[in-house]
């Protein structure tokens, strides 16, 4: 069980981008580039202003409950869905792709970030009713993301058994080996571990895509908190922003708007995300492929298929499900189906979000408040223990290996391998040669620097000499630490970029949720590290 919980700011981690930090700090070169910052301020004027923006809700309810008819229905998901019926709620959305067994760890803290937010704003706001939504990215085409998890250091990886396109429409059939795989993998033996196998088995093995699994899956893990999984991929819901989608084949206007937003940004950030001319795919069947203009007509990459304008104009009417946004317009669908105030997303999302105010603006679409995602280090027992022998806070794990096996040796070294007080004197007696020289002949000071200059760089070699005799006395401790360092920040970057949620069930259970969310304080915007006994 967990005993200890450290909140860090991120900019003290080293793992977050410039703009981030500058953004969760509200530095003014980022002002410009978002609506609602994300806080209780934020929040409130985000609830205010998204009542000018109206949504269809009789239509996302009954495609809900159309989603939702062959799951087991949990009462916190039928209220929500009735819920959503009302002029007075609004979403929490988070999105992401549906990676297979969830992916990786953040895709499970993205999802726990929206149900405590959508919780304390009902506190706050006991008249409203706020509804944690998992927008699933189901037309995203990315097989080789998509298709591979870890667990136990190994990689799993699924080829789709042959399919294309649409990750979220691909049949579930060739999985059965793979999940075979993994349970001879999975354990230790007990309740967990059966309740785990019953949980993925029925997921991709009952359901016949993975959107359809994927959503079975999210609502078994997180239904009794009232969070709906939605999927995107229908006709009715690109019907809803079909001008959008006209305007962007005819005119590329996102193209000139983001483009305009990334010069500014550019100005002080990386850029993020580059649009294209045209940011829709055409999807269709096992085809998930860019739109591009050539000649005055509309061409599907690596395809014979062409539109002119009238043939273009009747295919988006007849078939608006075929149009899938990329990452510029994905958000414009997403908060033109749902009465959202919130959007949760990781670092490199908040990034390119930033970048599409003024796109949201042009459509008279509304902006929401734009919140990083926990992100969360779990340290186990065993870690945990390690770093109170090697005495390590919380702050330290998140420096350098090298700076960390220096510390250590510095704290516990019986001798002295420093050369900066030898270096100090050296100076000082160079610094009365020079003046003894200079007397003789002034040109000879520049002499005397670079012999200076030259004894310095003779001391850090030798420095360097010395702590690396002290490493060798100090092995065993400098191998440790270097093992704690890859285990809580695996090849160097994040654990919840690497890790899988399943541990972490197979040892709580259902309750591992429950401690995540009592752990965290979404409108806190720090790095959450939660210690284990």
């Amino acid at each position: 069980m967990p005993d200890g919980i450290t909140y860090l700011p991120y900019s003290d981690t080293g793992y977050f981008s410039r703009l981030v930090t500058d953004y969760l700090a509200k530095d003014p070169k980022t002002r410009e580039f978002y609506d609602h910052y994300p806080d209780k301020e934020g929040l409130a004027a985000a609830i205010k202003e998204r009542d000018n923006f109206l949504v269809n809700r009789e239509v996302l309810a009954a495609i809900l409950s159309r989603q939702y008819k062959d799951m087991p229905r949990h009462e916190a998901v039928n209220h929500n869905i009735a819920l959503l019926r009302e002029h007075n709620t609004y979403t929490i959305c988070t999105a992401h792709q549906p990676n297979l067994m969830t992916g990786y760890l953040y895709f499970i803290y993205k999802i726990v970030h929206a149900i405590k937010l959508a919780e304390e704003l009902k506190q706050l706001y006991p008249g409203k009713n706020f509804v944690p939504v998992y927008y699933i990215g189901s037309e995203d085409n990315d097989l080789d993301e998509l298709g591979t998890f870890r667990y136990a250091d190994k990689k799993f990886v699924w080829d789709g058994g042959g399919q294309e396109g649409a990750v979220g429409r691909m049949n579930t059939a060739s999985l059965e080996p793979l999940l075979n795989e993994l349970f001879n993998l999975l354990g230790p033996p007990g309740e967990n571990c059966d309740t785990l196998k019953e949980l993925l088995s029925n997921a991709y093995l009952e359901h016949s895509s993975i959107a359809r699994a994927t959503q079975y899956l999210v609502n078994e893990l997180f239904g009794r908190y009232g969070l709906i999984a939605l999927d995107p991929d229908e006709a009715v819901f690109k019907q809803a922003i079909l001008p959008i989608l006209q305007d962007d084949l005819l005119h590329q206007t996102a193209y000139s708007l983001v483009n305009t937003a990334a010069a500014r940004l550019n100005e002080h950030y990386k850029v993020q995300a580059m649009p294209r001319p045209i940011n829709l795919f055409y999807l269709k069947d096992q085809l998930r492929a860019r739109i591009e203009i050539k000649d005055g007509k509309w061409h599907v990459v690596d395809t014979d298929i062409t539109w002119d304008k009238t043939e273009l104009d009747a295919e988006l009417e007849t078939h608006p499900e075929r149009f899938s946004p990329n990452v510029i317009l994905r958000g414009v669908l997403q908060e033109s189906i749902l009465p959202n105030i919130a959007f949760i997303g990781g670092g490199a999302e908040i990034a390119y979000w930033l970048q599409l105010k003024s796109v949201f603006a042009h459509y008279k679409v509304f902006f929401p408040s734009l919140h990083l995602r926990q992100s969360v280090l779990w340290i186990d027992a065993a870690q945990n223990k390690l770093m109170q022998q090697l005495d390590l806070t919380v702050k330290d794990i998140f420096k350098p290996v090298e700076e960390l096996v220096k510390q250590y040796i510095k704290d516990n070294s019986e001798d002295d391998w420093h050369t900066g007080d030898e270096t100090a004197e050296i100076e000082k007696i160079l610094a009365l040669l020079k003046q003894k020289a200079s007397l003789l002949d002034p040109s000879l000071s520049r002499s005397s620097d670079a012999v200076l200059t030259k004894i310095k760089y003779q001391l850090l070699v030798l420095e360097k000499k010395m702590l690396r005799a002290e490493k060798r006395k100090m092995q065993v401790q400098a191998q440790r630490i270097g093992k704690l360092k890859q285990q809580l920040f695996p090849n160097g970057t994040l654990q919840e970029r690497i890790g899988n949620f399943m541990p972490y069930f197979l040892q709580y259970g259902h309750m591992y949720f429950d401690l995540l969310k009592e752990a965290m304080q979404p409108l806190m915007a720090q790095f959450l590290v939660i210690k284990d006994k």
